[in-house]
């Protein structure tokens, strides 16, 4: 197939989980034999931190504005699918443009469901609007179980589908690394998740000053109270996070309220980690058990003394469990297979009503 994509950001990973998700989708993609072309929003804060320009798997090209897209007018026409992400900067106005554009299946690939239907519910349209979702034959979703008859019944959705975030196995595998902190966490700030940190890594560090921690990601505030064991690394970028994880005795995953609320939202650092075979210290979600077998496959904490507790654990066979799982399910072949499976069924569809009307001119 001709593909277009236009997402929020394939050249730079700084501060935002979309980049590895979508290289390692398209890599797998591009593997199946499709052509692919890539559109980014050309913006300052990605521009000055890319770390991927000329991916050998797609082409990445840039826009600057809505004026400046339609110079892909003919290329997003003549594509058998075009998905737009979430985040896409001004995406209510790409959707109503693409649209009138598309002559295959249109798709929203949504790597923030819940946080998306949370800002609809307070009547944020930053990039989607309820008027929008109709529009795509086929909504995308980061977030799989209730959520998905949500969208389509209270939303308009004429089709929604679980596309998880995933992982690229020749990246992600366990690294020759000597075990560097004995609890690790990757991940940008976010006020939401940073009382959860606090209860279970930073709460956990002041209780075992012996022990040694790292958070790693950027825009954290400056008067946070770092404990003196806890190092704090400002961006770990892609080409290091398996040394990152493999260098961890455990890691942490912290989940976002909304995806809390929500259930079912893995995030792509859960799916990494575990290709690393990095034992996993998560929070509590619906779902959650469904991916990754609790005291088999990951270690739920609600507490401090939970995580203390799961530190003095050799959790070695969990994080093989979790590794195995990972790499069964959840590679970016996997969710390239599905993807592929999910765009046919909405062409499908669309075809659907069209053959329909033809009889009915030939009955005539």
């Amino acid at each position: 197939m001709k593909l277009v994509v236009l997402g929020l950001s394939l050249s730079s990973s700084w501060g935002n989980g979309h980049a590895t998700t979508f290289r390692a989708l398209l890599k797998a993609l591009a593997g199946r034999g499709h052509d692919i072309l890539f559109l980014e929003r050309d913006v300052p804060w990605y521009a000055s931190q890319r770390d991927v320009t000329n991916p050998d798997y797609c082409r990445l090209a840039y826009y600057s504005n809505l004026i400046d897209l339609e110079r892909w007018r003919s290329e997003i026409a003549a594509a058998d699918a075009v998905i737009v992400g979430s985040y896409v900067p001004e995406g209510v106005a790409v959707t109503r443009l693409v649209r009138g554009w598309v002559t295959g299946v249109l798709g929203f690939y949504d790597i923030d469901t819940p946080v998306t239907l949370a800002k609809l519910e307070r009547g944020d349209h930053e990039y989607l609007s309820p008027e929008s979702i109709p529009l795509y034959d086929v909504y995308l979703s980061f977030t799989g179980g209730p959520t998905l008859d949500r969208i389509e019944q209270a939303f308009g959705s004429p089709m929604a589908r679980a596309l998880y975030c995933s992982v690229d196995p020749s990246i992600y595998h366990p690294a020759d690394e000597s075990k560097r902190w004995d609890l690790s966490y990757l991940g940008t700030y976010s006020p939401d998740r940073q009382p959860a940190l606090e209860r279970l890594l930073l709460a956990p560090a002041r209780a075992k000053p012996d022990a040694r921690f790292v958070v790693a990601g950027p825009q954290y505030p400056a008067d946070i109270d770092w404990p003196a064991n806890v190092e704090r690394i400002e961006h770990c970028p892609p080409a290091d996070h398996a040394a990152f994880y493999s260098a961890s005795r455990f890691t942490l995953n912290v989940t976002r309220a909304d995806m809390i609320a929500a259930g079912w939202s893995p995030s792509v650092r859960l799916f990494e980690a575990a290709a690393c075979g990095t034992p996993i210290i998560s929070d509590r979600w619906d779902g959650l058990d469904q991916l990754f077998p609790a005291g088999e496959a990951i270690m739920l904490a609600d507490t401090t003394d939970d995580v203390v507790c799961a530190l003095n654990c050799d959790a070695e066979p969990i994080g093989a469990a979790a590794q195995r799982i990972v790499l069964a399910a959840h590679t970016a072949a996997h969710r390239a297979a599905e993807l592929e499976s999910h765009l046919m069924e909405a062409a499908e569809a669309r075809a659907a009503p069209i053959a329909t009307e033809n009889k009915s001119k030939e009955a005539v």
